[in-house]
């Protein structure tokens, strides 16, 4: 239970309404959290709040906007908030000569210039107070190039290498500011049905991909890889050949197509 007197301890998700991100709004309401809850469907959000026993703020937003990426920094930089966790994102499956630009170009505005946007955003006001989290959700894609799912995996490369930087920057100011990448493999979420995918693997379970995640963040870790076979994983990459591992993807990716 939390204290009566205790500080009010507050945290930002975006794409709380589904998936990984509720699961960590779950795990954070049951560490003391006020939430602010951030998507584009309301009724999730508001059922969401509902279940919680904590106080949760909806903000219904699309974030494939940059003016509402600042408009969310606006309505959201008052609360002196302890904890961001820029989770919004989708992926799109097929060959890169024939998945739709447009939905390209949407994914892109999510899971890179919102992620950017809102890091950088935030970033300033916890580098002022000298304290804060902030969680990128990448993936394990975000390690490799991805045929026929190339966009999606660039997009994760983008945030992954970005939340590294970011890092190494505030380790040389001495900041006590926190930054790290969550890199999970597959998941069982709504995501594979937004990719027209299915998982050529089992995915692991949303709430203890969320109980490894927000643990790994408040414990200052840089990269959080969910699941022991998934690190062995990522371990093993780099003792393949980089031609090779493309090759390999491919086949993957090419088991997965609905």
């Amino acid at each position: 239970p939390i204290p009566d007197d205790a500080p009010e301890m507050k945290a930002l998700i975006t794409g709380a309404s589904s998936g990984i991100g509720m699961e960590i709004a779950r795990e954070l309401a049951a560490r003391g959290y006020e939430l602010i809850l951030v998507a584009r469907r309301r009724e999730r959000l508001e059922a969401l709040a509902r279940e919680l026993t904590v106080k949760c703020r909806i903000l219904e937003m699309d974030l494939s906007s940059a003016e509402q990426c600042r408009m969310l920094y606006c309505r959201a930089r008052s609360e002196d908030l302890e904890i961001v966790v820029n989770n919004a994102g989708f992926g799109v499956c097929g060959p890169f000569a024939t998945t739709d630009l447009d939905r390209d170009l949407e994914m892109i505005r999510i899971n890179i210039v919102a992620v950017h946007m809102l890091t950088k955003l935030f970033l300033h006001d916890f580098r002022l107070r000298n304290r804060g989290y902030i969680l990128n959700v990448a993936s394990s894609a975000g390690f490799m190039a991805g045929p026929l799912m190339a966009t999606y995996y660039a997009t994760k490369n983008y945030v992954l290498r970005l939340t590294e930087a970011i890092r190494e920057e505030l380790r040389h100011e001495g900041s006590e500011v926190v930054v790290s990448a969550l890199c999970p493999g597959p998941v069982k979420t709504e995501f594979n049905d937004v990719a027209n995918v299915r998982f050529s693997v089992p995915g692991m379970d949303a709430k203890r991909c969320a109980r490894i995640a927000v643990r790994g963040m408040l414990r200052k870790k840089q990269v959080i890889v969910p699941g022991v076979s998934m690190k062995a994983a990522m371990t093993a990459r780099h003792f393949a050949p980089e031609w090779l591992l493309p090759r390999v993807t491919y086949r993957v990716q090419h088991r997965k197509l609905k």
